[in-house]
């Protein structure tokens, strides 16, 4: 094909399409010549054609453009950049390296890409990724609405795109297994559990070969593109396929009012540090693309992967609000979860700022107002931000939640008044905020560690098949075994195990705040104690569909407890006016107990806690027991400001008594209940 080309023009970066043809635009601050090239096929070895832009007529500023005719969606290109290699300035230009685009909405591998091709010397041409011209306009929304849960009857499920259906246990047809298709066949279950959101581990474009040999990058947080839908989730193998197929995804899960949250990482990149490939954005501007360290030739490591993204340089700042704008506007999603967000904090040198400009910008950003936005507020490089991260709309995962709740369920000393203040919203981190009670995300795992199951059947970790000798993952897991590492025969072990489940489970999901639950722990999957299962791709890091039959007792136990939850969220005061967590703490008349009525017992001995309340907005009163010891005890009962106590949950009970609805609860007669070992109890008047 003959293409004619115009000028072009930098109004707008990445590819801009037209009736004609297409707009090209980058971002190239120091580059004296760029080449876009063009290719017919995503495994051609070469360009099909070659284009320099020429700084007189192409470039505007610090940005190269170009105007192609005939260009048409599904077309292939990169870019070759030439500029100086000067590394102790921080410019790393190679000449040979072909990149992708910054902006680029889709990527190809191709069969020959090769990574480590891009870190070595010389032209790697014939096995490059690829950027995909795409119109994002083409599509079909039909009557798409977001389902703008309020956080107050928010249940957030975090999973794995592929891992949710890649076991043959799923049901899904084989070519459509570990796919968004196949997200969208498991819909039905989603739904009949409950949850009101997905939490999906990373699917902008990531490098699975990011890795040792042998592995692979499972989990996806290793971004080559900010933009692009991540191609192995697609079973549409077309050029434009995954752009739809996502989109088809999102589309169906607002049919059933679940939102879609994405986990996103912006704190690095898949090209990693010296030595690492060039890929994209260190061949366009490695200085301002990267916090660099003094001497300009290392790269600072706040991510622990290598690099950091320079998110508070202006350029990054707008890519990463572009970005999000981008999968809102055009891709429907109802959130984001910002990975290591404390990194955004970081100004050019790495330090922390009191008023860092990108997490106001997206604070503040009237596009994202609608928005929910979730940080891991903590970084690698040790800046912990959790109640103080920079903004007033961004909700935290709450790590304190995790830890405290699993030392006291374990029945650790010294643990009662904490979890106490886990169970209120953490008003020790968050009442200094003017905000709701949910600003505080509650979680007891996530991917980042054990499952719930292996949470209480691992002392230790067992990290040993991902090649690093078990030194990966944390060492601070704060589980227990409960007398056997692993999997066992014993069924009382078994039992004990299932009922500290449970027993997390129910503190996570009515405590004050947004709950989270990790994928299967509603079934009880495990990996074998491995606890950082980041380059596992197989059928022991996968949803075992067959548990949900297995463990149906444990399926439905924690289903009543999630549509008890949302029930209470959409009878919730959210509806009217919200009060920041102190107010809301203030009305809700709460009291504490021990085994007598008014005396709760705060020492540092004690494993066990009672809290009466009439929580804010609801028209019932709840009386909940925490007994973290070893034997039973007998609990007095307060008197109920009106009506009975009727029992709701109690988690020693074999299935189905172990959780009632509130309407078919069992009267308690008796002024005092009592609680087994190592059980939750939660009464109703």
């Amino acid at each position: 094909m003959i293409f004619s080309t115009a000028a072009g023009w930098s109004e707008k970066l990445g590819v801009t399409l037209t009736a004609e043809g297409a707009n090209f635009c980058v971002y190239a601050r120091l580059a004296y010549e760029v080449e876009l090239l063009l290719f017919d096929h995503e495994d051609d070895a070469e360009a099909s054609h070659i284009f320099r832009l020429s700084s007189e007529d192409n470039r505007t500023a610090y940005y190269w453009h170009i105007f192609i005719s005939g260009i048409k969606p599904g077309q292939l290109y990169a870019y070759r950049v030439h500029g100086p290699y000067r590394p102790f300035e921080g410019t790393s230009f190679d000449k040979q390296k072909v990149l992708i685009d910054p902006y680029g909405i889709l990527v190809s591998k191709g069969k020959n890409y090769d990574r480590h091709r891009a870190a070595k010397p010389g032209c790697n041409e014939a096995h490059c990724l690829k950027s995909i011209v795409a119109d994002v306009k083409d599509y079909d929304w039909e009557d798409d609405k977001h389902p703008r849960h309020t956080f107050s009857k928010t249940v957030i499920y975090e999973m794995h795109v592929a891992g949710f259906t890649r076991h043959t246990s799923s049901g899904v047809e084989p070519n459509k297994r570990g796919t968004y298709a196949g997200l969208i066949e498991k819909i039905p279950y989603l739904k009949e559990l409950g949850v009101t959101a997905v939490e999906l581990l990373p699917v902008y474009q990531f490098d699975e070969d990011e890795h040792h040999a042998g592995l692979c990058n499972y989990w996806g947080y290793s971004p080559i593109s900010f933009f692009a839908p991540h191609r192995g989730y697609s079973s549409d193998k077309s050029m434009l396929g995954p752009l739809n197929e996502f989109r088809d995804m999102v589309k169906a899960l607002h049919k059933a009012d679940i939102e879609v949250i994405l986990d996103v990482v912006y704190n690095h990149t898949a090209e990693g540090g010296v030595g690492g490939p060039t890929l994209c954005f260190r061949g366009f501007d490695n200085d301002n693309y990267y916090i660099l360290s003094n001497n300009k030739q290392d790269y600072m490591n706040f991510s622990g992967c290598g690099n950091t993204f320079n998110g508070t340089h202006s350029v990054c700042r707008r890519l990463i609000i572009d970005s999000l704008h981008f999968w809102v506007e055009e891709m429907h999603v109802d959130g984001f979860r910002f990975d290591l967000a404390s990194i955004l904090s970081r100004d050019e040198q790495g330090m922390p700022m009191v008023s860092p400009p990108t997490l106001y910008s997206i604070d503040t950003d009237p596009a994202l107002s609608s928005t929910k936005l979730i940080a891991e507020a903590w970084d690698a490089g040790g800046l912990y931000q959790v109640g103080n991260l920079a903004g007033q709309r961004w909700r935290e995962w709450n790590g304190q939640f995790r830890d405290d709740v699993r030392k006291f369920i374990r029945g650790d000393e010294g643990m009662v008044s904490k979890f106490a203040d886990r169970l209120i919203g953490s008003p020790d981190i968050y009442g200094h905020h003017l905000l709701e009670p949910e600003k505080t995300i509650n979680f007891v795992t996530c991917h980042d560690g054990f499952t719930l199951l292996d949470l209480v059947s691992y002392n230790e970790k067992k990290n040993w098949a991902n090649g690093e000798e078990n030194r990966d993952g944390s060492n601070d897991n704060y589980s227990w075994n409960h007398g056997v590492e692993g999997e066992t025969d014993d069924i009382e072990v078994n039992q004990l195990r299932i009922r500290q489940v449970k027993n997390m489970l129910a503190t996570t999901l009515l405590s004050l705040g947004t709950p989270m639950i990790q994928m299967g722990d509603e079934v009880g999957r495990t990996q074998h104690g491995n606890n950082n299962g980041y380059c596992q791709n197989n059928e022991d890091f996968w949803f075992d569909w067959s548990l949900v039959k297995q463990n149906n007792k444990l399926f439905n136990f924690t289903k009543a407890l999630i549509h008890q939850r949302v029930e209470q969220g959409r009878l919730d005061f959210a509806e009217t006016k919200r009060l920041p967590l102190n107010e809301v703490l203030q009305k809700s008349g709460i009291r504490w107990h021990g085994v007598r009525v008014g005396k709760p017992d705060w020492s540092s001995s004690s494993r066990t806690i009672a809290i009466e309340t009439t929580p804010y907005g609801q028209d019932y009163g709840m009386y909940a027991i925490f007994n973290a010891f070893w034997e039973p005890l007998e609990f007095e009962l307060p008197i109920p400001k009106r009506g009975f106590w009727t029992r709701f949950i109690d988690t020693s009970l074999p299935y189905p008594e172990d959780i009632l609805t509130i309407n078919s609860s069992k009267v308690i007669v008796k002024n005092k209940y009592v609680a087994q070992p190592r059980s939750v109890v939660i009464l109703i008047c």
